[in-house]
């Protein structure tokens, strides 16, 4: 496959959840038990406290157990990837530098939200971040839910700085993606953040996928990635149309409710998202029934 020797990271990640049990506390046991199972169902790696791990209700020691529990767990199975990046540089930098001594091998750091800084200010704070650690630095963009966009231009400007590596392009805008593919060195990694995207970012010379339904169809979101790069369209297609309802459903209400609850159906109980997340309604677990059935099929 062409975009795997692009990807420095391999083509798949899992943006892991992060399992609680009865009493709303992390289960460790569940979470070094998912991170082997994701391992060896199509991920070449783990992205832990991100989005989908519900990183804004973690402490800081959650964060830094859960990334020495996957080091752990992954061994040499398979990259494990720190989420370390908040609206606050000082707190960035200093758990990325605690990410680096749990031993994890990578790092991503979204882009500051709520406080809307500009351009240049998203530029000092990730090359703060990168100058903090020997580690890799994958840039998170999502203006969806931090309501500012990484420019294509400060994303060329931060390319240039060594440590950083890669993209995870949640901007749910193909055009913008092109623009940012033709603009960035070919040596830089542009991954999908959205697995609705897939297809059409790693057709585009994307390098792979940052995946949440990575959790319950590893394999097929392997397959999916690896038809389009190879360029099999018809390939591509079908598994992307096969999939495309569990890519709806997982987000049909806030995630990662739905992915909570389909887990503790599907693969084992992980407990009740943290407040304030509250667990997905019945109705959106029948969607989630319905598509992994579908997806059964392909």
């Amino acid at each position: 496959m062409e975009t795997a020797s692009k990807a420095p990271f391999g083509p798949v990640i899992t943006a892991m959840m992060t399992p609680f049990d009865s009493d709303g506390g992390v289960d460790y046991g569940a979470f070094w038990k998912l991170v082997r199972h994701l391992l060896a169902n199509g991920s070449d790696g783990v992205l832990v406290s991100g989005t989908t791990g519900e990183s804004p209700t973690l402490s800081g020691a959650e964060k830094v157990a859960l990334f020495k529990a996957a080091v752990d767990a992954a061994g040499d199975r398979g990259v494990v990837i720190a989420g370390t990046g908040t609206y606050n540089t000082r707190e960035s930098v200093e758990m990325s530098r605690k990410a680096a001594d749990a031993g994890c091998h990578a790092l991503l750091a979204v882009t500051p939200y709520y406080s809307k800084p500009p351009q240049s200010g998203l530029y000092r704070h990730f090359t703060a971040i990168a100058d903090s650690t020997d580690l890799p630095l994958m840039l998170y963009n999502i203006p969806g839910r931090t309501s500012r966009l990484i420019a294509v231009d400060t994303l060329v400007e931060l390319a240039a700085h060594p440590k950083i590596v890669a993209v995870k392009d949640a901007v749910d805008d193909i055009t913008y993606t092109r623009r940012e593919l033709e603009a960035l060195p070919d040596d830089f990694a542009v991954y999908a953040g959205s697995d609705s995207m897939i297809r059409d970012i790693v057709e585009a010379g994307g390098v792979g996928v940052v995946s949440v339904a990575s959790h319950l169809v590893g394999p097929l979101v392997r397959r999916l990635v690896e038809a389009a790069a190879a360029g099999d369209e018809a390939v591509a297609r079908k598994l992307h149309d096969g999939l495309t309802p569990l890519f709806e459903a997982l987000f049909v209400e806030p995630s990662p409710m739905p992915l909570r609850a389909a887990m503790s159906k599907m693969w084992a109980e992980v407990g009740e998202p943290r407040l304030p997340l509250v667990p997905a309604a019945d109705e959106t677990l029948g969607m989630l029934e319905e598509a992994m059935e579908a997806a059964s099929k392909l």
